[in-house]
């Protein structure tokens, strides 16, 4: 199998394959639409905005379409990077909101909107489909290139920037880790990316680790279940894109010399793999082994999933089982929490919340005293833990971090000043500290923006 893919066939991507399962309420035929002018005058041609949104309407509607998007005029664009792509893409705010406008041809639009509608169905992290513009034209009568609209991801970052301005250590690696998990999402619900980068991908800060999601979908497809060759050439594309990616950052100064870029694909193989065999393999088990099915399961919780379906099969003999997960569902602990407190937040920062929820209910003065199920804990420890943080945080503060890091960052912060005194440190105390001496530094991440300091 040829390392590379052919270019897609323009005839072919004019609608999903028949294998693809678009769900209706996604798909442009489903949208609401409406051919509208753009507001430049009678003698400009009207586009075909088709929105998921009504309210998207009247504000898509005043934007430049009969100039091509380099044109647009830069008191439209907001004050966001451009980043690395094959399309021209700007950023515009509409009200307090920002939205992506990529330009593309408008047959690729459409299916990428209808492929982004479809995963966002699936769960899967993305960017969010709004709005695609087709039959633009200048005001001569020229054709122009349709466009694809999605909702900018408040608090990600491209990767480019986060070597820019993080200094963690294995940062690449972490990246790398995010993007397997990222990766291996895709294929359980039949997804095959065909162009798998860094550059393709943004991350969001989650705990200690990162959360990756989808920004290009244009070369993917969806099937009802990917073979091992699919899975196969999505790692190798993965693998020579990673190092591309890996050899830019060197160029620019960003990763030391001596880094191998070839590691970082080969990490994000070996990432891949261990997680996939450990969410799909089939275990043989003794029938008086029973008790390793529940291992398996815990295993699985441990790495962020639950178990929707499990297959048990038992041999001719009545000797040994055959335990074949069917069902495996992302974000274990992001669930949980939100059942308990009501809190959504990204897998590891759930995890680190539920930790924390875990040390406040064991505490002497809560345990000895108080025979708490972990429902009331829950509701204590948001009473007078998590709610007492994030009201402290003022208004000004509250774009460095979205609010499930936040708590992270605090409860780390709390513990280094726990240790450094040799002391448990109250609440309010630590709140104030963990602003003042940590927050109030940060740069502001709801919208990244470049900038040489950071």
């Amino acid at each position: 199998m040829p390392g590379t893919l052919p270019p897609p066939d323009p005839s072919a991507q004019a609608s999903p394959s028949a294998t693809t399962p678009i769900d209706a309420t996604a798909s442009v035929d489903a949208a609401a639409s409406v051919g509208v002018a753009a507001s430049v005058g009678a003698a400009a041609p009207s586009p075909e905005i088709h929105t998921v949104r009504n309210a998207d309407h009247a504000a898509l509607a005043e934007l430049p379409w009969h100039l091509p998007l380099a044109e647009w005029p830069e008191k439209l664009l907001g004050g966001l990077p451009r980043g690395i792509s094959r399309h021209v893409v700007r950023y515009v705010e509409i009200g307090d909101e920002v939205l992506a406008i990529k330009e593309t041809d408008d047959a690729q639009a459409t299916r990428e909107f209808d492929i982004l509608g479809a995963l966002g169905n699936l769960d899967v992290p993305l960017v969010e489909a709004r709005a695609v513009v087709g039959g633009r034209r200048t005001a001569s009568g020229q054709a122009l290139k349709g466009a694809l609209i999605t909702a900018y991801l408040e608090f990600s970052l491209p990767y480019r920037a986060l070597f820019s301005r993080d200094l963690a250590e294995d940062t690449g690696g972490r990246l790398v880790d995010a993007l397997a998990v990222l990766l291996v999402r895709l294929h359980l619900v039949g997804f095959y990316w065909g162009d798998v980068s860094l550059s393709n991908t943004l991350f969001r800060r989650d705990a200690d680790a990162y959360a990756a999601y989808v920004v290009d979908a244009e070369t993917g497809e969806l099937h009802d279940q990917l073979s091992d060759g699919q899975r196969n050439m999505d790692l190798r594309i993965a693998r020579m894109n990673i190092a591309g990616d890996f050899l830019d950052l060197q160029a620019a100064g960003l990763v030391a010399p001596e880094t191998d870029p070839l590691a970082a694909g080969e990490r994000l193989c070996e990432s891949y793999n261990a997680l996939w065999a450990e969410l799909t393999r089939v275990e043989e088990f003794s029938v008086n082994e029973r008790w390793r099915i529940d291992e398996r399961i815990r295993r699985l919780n441990d790495l962020g999933f639950d178990l929707g379906e499990l297959t048990v099969t038992t041999d001719l003999d009545g000797i040994s089982l055959l335990v074949s997960p069917k069902v495996v569902e992302p974000n274990h602990h992001s669930r949980r929490l939100l059942r308990l407190t009501g809190i959504g937040a990204n897998e590891n920062q759930a995890r680190a919340m539920l930790n924390d929820l875990d040390s406040f209910r064991s505490a002497p003065e809560i345990a000895e005293f108080d025979e708490l199920d972990e429902s009331q804990a829950a509701r204590r420890w948001l009473d007078e833990v998590y709610k007492p943080l994030i009201q402290a945080i003022p208004e000004n503060l509250t774009r460095k971090l979205e609010p499930g890091q936040i708590f992270y960052e605090f409860a780390e912060h709390r513990r280094t000043m726990a240790r450094a005194r040799q002391r448990d440190i109250p609440t309010m105390e630590a709140i104030a500290y963990f602003i003042v001496d940590y927050l109030a530094n940060l740069p502001d991440e709801i919208r990244y923006v470049d900038s040489k300091k950071f």
